[in-house]
């Protein structure tokens, strides 16, 4: 089985000097490609600079390029500018992570706002996949998605952890869904044990969105706490589980939707 990890903030200090290690890991464990996630213009070019270093070939290591909401404050005349030389970069498969978080709201909603249709049309006119980021904030996210959606190729909630009424509302804008090891946690993701079943195959992928997010069911759990790409196997297992699927085919079917949302060989 070959799992695609289609979330990963490999620049993380809590990852430092050790990526090639993490990422030799996730080949050992089965996880064949990753997309390291860019949430701010700098991590962005981190990203893509760990993409260079620790894969010259150009197989196993992509990267997206984006303003998360929580930096949405930091958007202005000449972002557009740098985000469009990355999104130039062969290497950088999509636009994100954007989106709104009215959870936190480190950024005011408004500039959240600019900064998410400033980056969607820059998909919009490259013709990339967007990377989304959405936190308390679905009915928002649907009315300014539905102005672009028809411009789109292609689009991912990452590291889905809503209601029933928000994903059917994604899936009917025709969006991808990306499942973490949120999926994992007893405590506060077993809605979502009913739900993953309900998401079509072509439009269900697996993410570990580590550092973060350690299954909870994963044994045995690391000293350290950390997640990393190589414990996406437990997340694959439970996603299986609650689809009634066998692990290879929800292995198969996800890992080809990543593929083609990504453009990855």
């Amino acid at each position: 089985m070959q799992l695609i990890d289609i979330g990963v903030n490999l620049t993380n200090s809590s990852f430092h000097d050790q990526q090639a290690a993490i990422v030799e890991r996730a080949i050992e464990a089965g996880v064949a490609q990753m997309v390291l996630t860019g949430t701010s213009l700098e991590i962005s070019e981190q990203a893509l600079a760990l993409c260079q270093q620790l894969d010259a070939d150009a197989r196993h290591l992509f990267a997206t390029a984006g303003v998360h909401p929580h930096d949405a404050t930091s958007w202005d005349a000449d972002s557009e500018r740098q985000l469009r030389q990355l999104l130039n970069e062969p290497r950088v498969r999509a636009v994100g992570e954007c989106g709104l978080d009215f959870n936190r709201d480190f950024s005011p909603r408004p500039l959240q706002e600019k900064a998410l249709e400033a980056q969607l049309a820059l998909a919009a006119e490259l013709r990339l996949p967007v990377f989304l980021h959405e936190r308390d904030a679905s009915e928002r996210l649907l009315a300014v998605l539905k102005d672009f959606r028809d411009h789109l190729p292609a689009a991912v909630v990452h590291c889905f952890t809503g209601e029933r009424a928000a994903l059917f509302s994604y899936l009917d804008l025709d969006l991808h869904i990306g499942m973490t090891g949120w999926i994992c946690d007893e405590r506060r993701g077993t809605h979502l044990h009913p739900l993953v079943g309900n998401i079509p195959e072509g439009r269900l992928m697996l993410e570990s969105d580590a550092p973060y997010l350690l299954p909870r069911s994963l044994r045995p759990k690391p000293k350290n706490g950390r997640n990393e790409p190589a414990f996406l196997p437990e997340v694959l297992r439970e996603v299986a589980l609650h689809r009634g699927e066998s692990l290879e085919h929800t292995a198969a079917h996800t890992t080809a939707t990543a593929r083609a949302f990504f453009g990855l060989r």
